[in-house]
């Protein structure tokens, strides 16, 4: 039986991850911060897909959570075969109105504790010869839109670096780029989302399926709909003054209310 770790694990594309994954047979370990939704997650994963399903809280925002999720990681003796580096969240606010406190923040979540997560996941699985990592990024990543898009551009570049070192050892990294996604994000962020067109949402559970067929094909960058493919080809053809401008309006047409 082979082991796949998620952050973000309760809501989400966390959660679509961690129920795909175990009905395809794999035990879970679920990382997030609130324990008593973790617990109750685990029993539902164990008792609809017979699947060992093991809690473990952290906060990818403090260094201890970060160091207990590498510890968990890094245990020879149960060894992690798939993970899923999920959590992540956004700041309502501009450049400049958010408190560099929360700015910190989220550099934390999304590059620090992605770096420290997948290596080491990765040093295991090298030595095994086999695995696979999904760090969640965003099409954010791909227009110049504040920290948020700048922390996800920098998940993709260090996840498809680090797949193209790691070509021929038998792991896989792909960073997984969704556009809006039907999830607790907006909400926890404070932004409103009922001017944002209804062809623009994902369902996570698709959304999951299309990812995981990707990370089996061997892609190291995954847009799972044809209409963000095609939104992002539009992107690499448009001067970059554009989609600053283009972007910008977005942030304010979509974004924080």
């Amino acid at each position: 039986m082979t082991t796949a770790l998620i952050t973000g694990a309760t809501a989400g594309i966390g959660a679509a991850f961690a129920r795909r994954l175990a009905a395809d047979g794999h035990d879970v370990v679920l990382v997030a911060r609130d324990l008593k939704r973790l617990r109750e997650q685990a029993t539902e994963l164990h008792d609809k897909h017979g699947v060992e399903a093991e809690v473990l809280a952290a906060d990818l925002s403090d260094e201890d959570g970060i160091a207990a999720v590498e510890a968990r990681l890094s245990d020879p003796k149960n060894p992690v075969d798939v993970l899923v580096n999920n959590a992540g969240f956004g700041n309502k606010g501009r450049f400049l109105e958010v408190s560099m406190a929360d700015e910190l923040k989220m550099l934390t979540v999304h590059c620090e504790a992605v770096l420290r997560l997948t290596s080491a996941a990765v040093a295991g699985m090298r030595t095994r010869g086999r695995g696979g990592v999904v760090n969640v990024a965003s099409v954010a990543a791909f227009v110049p839109r504040g920290t948020y898009g700048a922390s996800k551009a920098w998940v993709v570049q260090f996840t498809q670096g680090a797949a193209r070192d790691l070509a021929g050892s038998g792991v896989r990294l792909m960073a997984l780029c969704p556009g809006f996604v039907r999830t607790e994000f907006h909400e926890r962020a404070g932004m409103g989302t009922d001017n944002i067109p209804g062809w623009m949402w994902l369902d996570a559970d698709k959304l999951v399926a299309s990812a995981l067929a990707d990370l089996n094909r061997g892609k190291s960058l995954s847009i799972p709909d044809p209409r963000y493919k095609a939104l992002m080809g539009i992107v690499k053809l448009a001067p970059r003054g554009l989609l600053g401008g283009v972007s910008a309006k977005a942030g304010r047409s979509y974004g924080p209310n």
